[in-house]
């Protein structure tokens, strides 16, 4: 019989097999050594976990347009157009169930306000376009009010991987804020004026610098950076003060108004000047074209103490020992309290400014006194602390902007809206400053104080 080749293999092998598990073990010298030991496999770390999902989310909406950045622990970023960003606190994460919906707490960082988010996994449509997403979202804050939108999967607006994320809880690295998105699109105003430490008044644009006059107080830059009003005193003559118009190309100054005048602002077209007039003990604001101060006539029977500025075209702002007004020529008066703005952290001065953001009428920067000074705040020769804050009149949202060490007072916008320039105080010192809206990069600018923004 013809057995195949390849079974005769087959059978060759599992004899030689067999036979090698019947004999006994061989021993021999190198038998008798201990085996070298082997090292113990490191366990391989458990794959990444989430006390959440989903994660690395951007909840968004519009009219106006917001968005809620949701990171590994929860909320941490509300930004809103017109408005400078919150950093959020992420709290407490629940899911309502084995459902698709979750909801996030956290805290508004600058005014310990309430925030939550809930998340619905559903097909959501933004407005705006017609793009579906995956998420619907809900956003309270409880001095904002609610905002409702949609929400993706963002990963790529986070510095780091999902999964350098993992036991975030246990990471002190991962317990710190998240920073502020820089702010890259602002640039330096064009013209500007202010007091040096000699006193005298300077006007700088394009980089060429002029003295104006070799003293003076309550500057007012045109919009176009050409012309400066100012006051000048002189309690020796009668009546006391002029406010004098003073031209950059042709550095020529002269006397508009006289008398008991002061506070002047020009109108956002720079084609006519408001200003304080006191007659009577009464204090009013008037108005007038530079081109011919002698037709200036009341612009509102308001008794005031301060002008704050223009609102626009046809409203000023206005002030006294209890509210702000908002004084039009076409509409009904508006007035606000001093104190719902100040609220308990900040006593009403005469000498407080404030100053409504070019770009949004309803965010107003504040120069005021602290009521009790912070610990390690910077004082003045009283012991007063003074610093700035923003308020939102819609929502009341009250935040401190200047930092806690820093005498701040004469709080400034520039036209952009994103940056404010205020005077650092220091002793007997002053010296110009600039901060961004949301507090970020602040930075020395110019000698002096009082400054005021052209172009």
């Amino acid at each position: 019989m013809n057995v195949p080749r390849n079974v005769l293999q087959f059978l060759a092998v599992s004899t030689l097999a067999t036979a090698a598990a019947a004999s006994p073990p061989q021993t021999s010298q190198a038998a008798k050594k201990p085996p070298t030991a082997t090292p113990a496999a490191v366990p391989a770390p458990n794959a990444p976990q989430s006390t959440h999902f989903p994660i690395l989310l951007l909840a968004f909406g519009s009219g106006p347009s917001w968005d809620v950045r949701i990171g590994p622990k929860g909320p941490e970023l509300l930004q809103r157009q017109g408005y400078p960003p919150i950093l959020l606190d992420p709290g407490e994460i629940s899911r309502e169930g084995t459902s698709d919906i979750w909801n996030y707490r956290a805290k508004d960082t600058a005014t310990n306000a309430d925030v939550a988010v809930r998340l619905t996994r559903e097909s959501c449509s933004d407005p705006s376009s017609a793009t579906k997403y995956t998420f619907r979202a809900v956003v309270s804050h409880s001095q904002i009010g609610t905002l409702e939108g949609c929400a993706r999967i963002a990963a790529e607006l986070f510095p780091r991987m999902p999964n350098q994320f993992a036991q975030a809880d246990d990471d002190d690295t991962d317990k710190k804020q998240p920073v502020l998105p820089p702010i890259t699109n602002s640039k330096l105003p064009v013209a500007v004026a202010f007091v040096n430490p000699a006193g005298k008044i300077i006007v700088s644009r394009n980089g060429i610098k002029r003295i104006a006059a070799p003293s003076g107080s309550q500057l007012a830059l045109s919009h176009d950076g050409k012309r400066l009003l100012y006051t000048r005193e002189d309690p020796k003559s009668n009546p006391p003060d002029t406010i004098v118009l003073y031209d950059f190309e042709t550095g020529r100054s002269r006397d508009l108004v006289h008398g008991v005048v002061g506070q002047p602002f020009w109108s956002p077209d720079d084609a006519r000047i408001a200003y304080v007039s006191t007659a009577d003990q009464k204090s009013q604001v008037w108005t007038t074209a530079p081109d011919s101060p002698e037709r200036a006539a009341p612009f509102s029977a308001q008794n005031i103490v301060s002008l704050q500025g223009w609102g626009d075209l046809h409203t000023v702002l206005a002030s006294d020992a209890q509210n702000v007004y908002w004084l039009s020529e076409d509409k009904p008066a508006q007035t606000v309290a001093l104190r719902e703005i100040y609220g308990d952290m900040f006593q009403v001065k005469p000498s407080d400014t404030l100053r409504l953001n070019p770009a949004n009428s309803d965010l107003l920067l504040v120069s005021a006194a602290f009521v009790s000074p912070a610990t390690g705040a910077a004082l003045d020769a009283t012991g007063t602390a003074y610093g700035l804050f923003l308020y939102e009149l819609r929502s009341r949202r009250r935040a401190i902007l200047s930092p806690p060490d820093q005498l701040a007072k004469s709080g400034e916008w520039s036209r952009d809206g994103v940056q404010v320039f205020y005077t650092r105080h220091s002793g007997p010192a002053s010296a110009i400053a600039r901060i961004f809206w949301d507090g970020s990069g602040p930075r020395s600018y110019v000698q002096g104080s009082d400054l005021v923004i052209g172009p």
